[in-house]
């Protein structure tokens, strides 16, 4: 693993595609903060996410936090961010507001491509509409854009993370990332 990537932490207890952690959020959000250099918290219900959950991790720890959700209107990103996010990852959409503070997931590589310059991006490696496996794993985003991309999901541990990812978001198997950390 590349010692200059960003661990994106998420604290993640559920998901839509059936996987629930057995760790309360409080457990792994103490995993999350020993090894995250900014912490991923939901704000989607599908992924048992709130505003709420941003504003316990804001007075839980001094480091950078990422709303983690579809944020499909830019009044999502306004509550993100008074709720005490750092950053707002934003999926399948350029908002209006605050591009500065947001990193956008994209659906496909063509829409990975037409992102402007100077945005912040992630390449998640699992399908949101279906949940399983892209054709197109982070290689070949990366081939796709330039600038700073983000490696998501089925991350288990650092032998996973690609050398050319500016940042990398584990959240299912946080803890055995966790683990390969040391």
């Amino acid at each position: 693993m590349n010692q200059s990537v960003t661990i994106i932490a998420e604290v993640k207890t559920h998901s839509p595609f059936g996987w629930k952690s057995e760790k309360s959020w409080d457990e792994l959000f103490d995993v999350a903060d020993s090894v995250g250099d900014l912490l991923s918290v939901h704000t989607d219900p599908r992924w048992n996410g709130s505003f709420d959950l941003i504003k316990k991790a804001r007075a839980l720890t001094t480091k950078p936090i990422l709303a983690k959700g579809i944020h499909a209107h830019d009044s999502d990103i306004e509550n993100a961010l008074i709720a005490g996010a750092d950053f707002v990852l934003v999926v399948g959409r350029i908002p209006n507001v605050h591009k500065d503070k947001c990193i956008i997931e994209p659906y496909t590589l063509e829409d990975l491509q037409s992102l402007p310059g100077g945005v912040r991006a992630v390449w998640n490696s699992r399908d949101l509409e279906t949940g399983g496996m892209k054709q197109e794993d982070f290689k070949i985003a990366r081939g796709h854009f330039p600038g700073w991309l983000c490696q998501a999901s089925n991350i288990k541990t650092i032998d996973d993370v690609d050398d050319a990812a500016d940042a990398v978001l584990v959240g299912t198997n946080l803890e055995q990332f966790a683990t390969s950390l040391h």
